[in-house]
């Protein structure tokens, strides 16, 4: 099925545009959400197969220009000896004369005349094709024909995670295209767009050869409380007027549980407080980031006569202007 017509998008589409379009259906879609729905299975593994193939730009390139087909796989290039042989051109088929025309006349596929020159190697040959008192069965041009064994093809998947799970490490599992699963270990600070690399769990060897491995580019998914920057974790954090105003201690989320943060007295909209060593643990070298605490005021949800009494009286005597020298 073409990629562009599973996810929903046109050929044109964004990278960003490409990735929604995978999330919402699996959002919609995947298997652990509507169980037993053959329907929405089919259109899930649809979905995720055309995603690995698009989010990566040059896989993107290469199936654009036809280089490899819907599954990823290598399109056949050209067997350019048999375009030739049959070629209605071609002086040396059987029949039409020139050098070799005799020799060959009695083959009835003029492209065998490439096959008679990879036998015609072994001239001389004893039995079974190799030469007289040689090698025997499986030498022939070159000793090309000896045992072949290649790697398995890497596979590409894509696979999103929770917040806290990328900041704190961790095991999850990806539904495959075809309905198998795969347990992945998240490591600890792990980024979007990463990719984690499962040795031989991609396609198998062939004539014997290792297994290709699984490569999993992850996408982290947005926190309620928490973003981040880098190593750092960010929080906006709620204080209230008194706590502005008084300063003290009060309590802040972080990825390892609640701490205890020092609001100084006079504190203000917007100011950022750091927690040394409460981020994500650092991509190079050892130790963890901060986290960057901003604080918002907040006003209480209701304003009773009490402090509006109190507000009017205070700012006659102590009226201050937090925006002079903004003009332009």
């Amino acid at each position: 099925m073409d990629p562009y017509e599973a996810l929903g998008v046109s050929k044109n589409a964004s990278d960003d545009e490409i990735k929604k379009a995978y999330r919402k259906i699996a959002k919609e879609c995947h298997p652990d959400i509507k169980p037993g729905d053959k329907a929405a299975e089919d259109k899930f593994k649809a979905a995720a197969a055309a995603f690995d193939l698009l989010k990566d730009p040059e896989t993107r390139a290469r199936y654009d220009r036809g280089e490899i087909d819907a599954t990823g796989a290598e399109r056949p290039e050209r067997q350019f000896y048999r375009d030739f042989a049959h070629a209605g051109d071609n002086p040396y088929q059987a029949g039409r004369g020139g050098f070799g025309a005799e020799e060959f006349a009695d083959f009835g596929d003029a492209s065998d005349i490439f096959s008679e020159f990879l036998r015609r190697a072994g001239m001389g040959a004893g039995p079974g094709g190799g030469p007289a008192g040689g090698a025997g069965p499986g030498a022939g041009f070159g000793g090309a024909r000896q045992g072949f064994a290649a790697r398995g093809q890497d596979v590409r998947y894509s696979l999103e995670v929770p917040f806290m799970t990328a900041a704190k490490g961790g095991k999850t599992r990806i539904t495959l295209p075809d309905g198998h699963g795969l347990e992945v270990t998240i490591p600890e600070g792990a980024r979007e767009g990463q990719t984690l690399r499962l040795r031989g769990k991609g396609g198998p060897g062939l004539g014997g050869g290792p297994a290709g491995d699984a490569l999993v580019t992850l996408s982290v998914a947005e926190h309620k409380l928490f973003s981040r920057d880098g190593d750092d974790i960010l929080l906006t954090l709620p204080i209230t007027l008194d706590e502005a105003v008084l300063g003290g201690r009060v309590e802040a989320p972080t990825i390892d549980g609640p701490v205890k943060l020092a609001v100084p007295e006079g504190a203000s909209g917007g100011q950022v407080l750091r927690l040394r060593g409460r981020g994500l643990k650092r991509a190079k070298g050892s130790g963890r980031g901060d986290q960057r605490v901003t604080l918002r005021i907040a006003a209480p949800p209701k304003v009773d006569d009490e402090l509006a009494d109190f507000m009017r009286k205070w700012r006659e005597n102590h009226r201050y202007d937090p925006r002079k020298g903004m003009t332009p």
